[in-house]
């Protein structure tokens, strides 16, 4: 077991070495498309989407996402810009409603889908009622219905 954890740190500490020195020999570089191209060029540990799924691979995507469609989302990378990002957002269940405990799913009618992880309630049955969902503390969100007084600490999946 013991030589099995040796190995295991002995090659992820040889892994972390090639890293460091692609980002040195990047660094170097004066040109501002070299070193951006090389930066390019470095493996990245998240797994990619195939090629097959992307046809345009090469090419620079210019569409931009307004920050209502991001919002509650896990950064998966730091962004170069800081963008200004909505405290809070309004919408409203996509269907019928009666209540939630941890687990409960409830899609919007924006498409977002959020998961309940703390709270509940036991509402009447209510269609495609409106919702806000705020930033709380500590990176949470909380969902309250509007006219109710019940909140569920949430968070997005989808």
């Amino acid at each position: 077991m013991k030589k099995a954890l040796s190995l295991l740190l002995l090659v992820s500490g040889a892994a972390l070495a090639d890293d460091d020195a692609a980002v040195l020999k990047c660094r170097a570089l004066s040109e501002a498309a070299s070193r951006l191209a090389c930066y390019d060029a470095m493996p990245v540990a998240v797994a990619a989407a195939p090629a097959a799924a992307a046809p345009n691979a090469g090419a620079v995507r210019t569409e931009t996402v307004q920050p209502e469609a991001k919002f509650g989302l896990a950064k998966a990378a730091p962004q170069p810009v800081k963008e200004k990002s909505p405290s809070k957002i309004r919408s409203s269940v996509a269907g019928a409603l009666d209540g939630w405990s941890p687990g409960t799913r409830i899609a919007l009618a924006n498409g977002q889908v959020w998961r309940v992880t703390e709270g509940e309630a036991v509402l009447p049955r209510l269609n495609n009622p409106q919702v806000e969902i705020s930033r709380g503390m500590f990176s949470s969100y909380l969902l309250q219905i509007d006219g109710h007084a019940n909140t569920a600490r949430v968070e997005r999946v989808q």
